[in-house]
């Protein structure tokens, strides 16, 4: 092939639009939240609402609780968007029972506005993306609070990786980080679950969802 060929050829295929590349990227992903109700999901119906193509949690009372899939999983990708209200606190829910607190029982990756000033003295392992009490995100990847970000969020048990934005914010083994004892020092036996449900566990913030999809693995 001569080197203009070659050159037309790959300035060819840098013309592959947006559209198409992303669609290639979601292949073998399934929506988990239709956009209109919250059909699939069980917990607190209460405070999480489906609301314009959002699951918006606006606490009644207290936490505002935990919503979780009806369905369990084991491994998976999981992408959702998020928008962040000021200093506003959330998690996600893996491989988590319907009971309890999952931040043990199961794992919560932590969802936090840890730019806030009521947060200047947060510990590592509660930054966002961080597996709460056990493995430390990297900061600074959160896009201001009110504008929307991407996450990616797989796991292959017993090991995990988050992309915030584009940027690899924590990835390793949550099992292996764990063998000479959890961070905060407490006991985490959830990180031994390979399946369980996923869900959004609520500290009384307003916090929004949505673009939710998810490809397993197993």
């Amino acid at each position: 092939m001569s080197y203009l060929a070659a050159a037309g050829f790959v300035f060819g295929s840098l013309l592959l639009t947006s559209a198409a590349l992303w669609q290639e990227g979601e292949k073998g992903f399934k929506r988990i939240f239709n956009g209109k109700n919250l059909k699939g999901w069980v917990g607190n119906t209460e405070s999480y609402q489906a609301k314009d193509g959002m699951i918006v949690i606006e606490p009644v009372k207290g936490s505002g609780g935990n919503l979780y899939t009806e369905k369990e999983y084991g491994d998976f990708i999981l992408r959702f968007e998020f928008q962040l209200t000021p200093g506003a606190n959330n998690g996600l829910g893996i491989h988590a029972p319907l009971e309890g607190n999952a931040a043990y029982l199961g794992k919560e990756l932590q969802i936090l506005d840890d730019t806030a000033e009521k947060y200047a003295n947060l510990k590592d392992y509660q930054a966002h993306g961080s597996v709460y009490g056990v493995m430390p995100a990297k900061k600074g990847h959160l896009k201001p609070v009110g504008e929307w970000n991407q996450q990616e969020v797989t796991v292959v048990h017993p090991t995990i990786k988050i992309v915030l934005n584009g940027t690899v914010i924590l990835e390793g083994d949550y099992l292996e980080a764990a063998k000479n004892g959890t961070i905060d020092g407490e006991d985490h036996p959830g990180l031994q679950r390979s399946r369980g449900h996923i869900g959004f566990l609520g500290h009384g913030d307003v916090v929004r969802f949505r673009n939710l999809r998810i490809k397993e693995l197993n």
